[in-house]
């Protein structure tokens, strides 16, 4: 009987502390105490409870820095017990930059990237009104090097929003394997109207020193001011 009020004891806790944590109105000290109680208990229910405060933001900014610093450790000191609730907070969340700043901590690269392309792989090409976590899962991957990559980005060439075609040719262009795909970047720059595209584009095959072979006449015409190919159809320019 002892062990079993015990549990639901704690288990009342731990829910109390939940709450406090990701009540962003809530005393601070109060807020601080639920996160060292939660970060103390390292089960995966605490970890859930402490990844919530990464959704809110509180005054002063020193404040939530610590709190937010508090939950990360917090978070890191439950191990593998930690993996799978951040994975799942990292698909839902509204800005993946601390689950994935947590999983960079907790798993290899290699495993971390994996997460990323599957996040988008289920993530497509057409309208939608806040395409901002496509961009962000972009982004992340233009910071790292994959065989994986190149691969899953190139479809986004040929997205409808404009930020999101932009980051997809730097992710593509960061990678090692982006040669592969460069008759997909030629005929982006072909098609694409955005200035800032096509010189990200330029830029690109100029720090790789690629020609433009038997597509010259195309691109011709599509350069930005400041731009020109030479003799052999290699970009030159700022």
């Amino acid at each position: 009987m002892f062990i079993l009020f015990g549990k639901k004891s704690g288990s009342s806790a731990l829910r109390k502390h939940a709450e406090r944590a990701a009540n962003k109105r809530a005393q601070a000290v109060d807020r601080w105490e639920a996160i060292q109680a939660l970060a103390a208990a390292g089960t995966a229910e605490a970890v859930e409870a402490l990844l919530m405060r990464f959704t809110f933001y509180v005054d002063p900014t020193i404040t939530d820095q610590e709190e937010k610093d508090a939950a990360f450790e917090g978070v890191l000191r439950a191990g593998d017990t930690a993996l799978e609730p951040v994975t799942a907070f990292l698909r839902k969340a509204e800005s993946i930059s601390w689950p994935l700043k947590i999983l960079d901590q907790l798993a290899s690269a290699e495993v971390v990237t994996g997460k990323l392309l599957d996040m988008l792989s289920e993530m497509d090409t057409e309208y939608e009104r806040d395409p901002q976590r496509k961009i962000q899962v972009l982004s992340a991957l233009e910071e790292r090097t994959d065989s994986r990559i190149a691969e899953a980005v190139v479809r986004f060439l040929q997205d409808t929003n404009e930020t999101v075609r932009f980051t997809a040719v730097g992710a593509l262009l960061a990678q090692a394997e982006a040669e592969q795909a460069r008759g997909a970047i030629v005929e982006c720059l072909c098609n694409e109207e955005s200035v800032r595209i096509r010189n990200r584009i330029l830029q690109g095959f100029i720090k790789c020193g690629w020609d433009f072979a038997d597509r010259v006449d195309e691109v011709r015409p599509k350069l930005p001011p400041g731009y020109a190919l030479d003799k052999k159809g290699i970009p030159r320019g700022r």
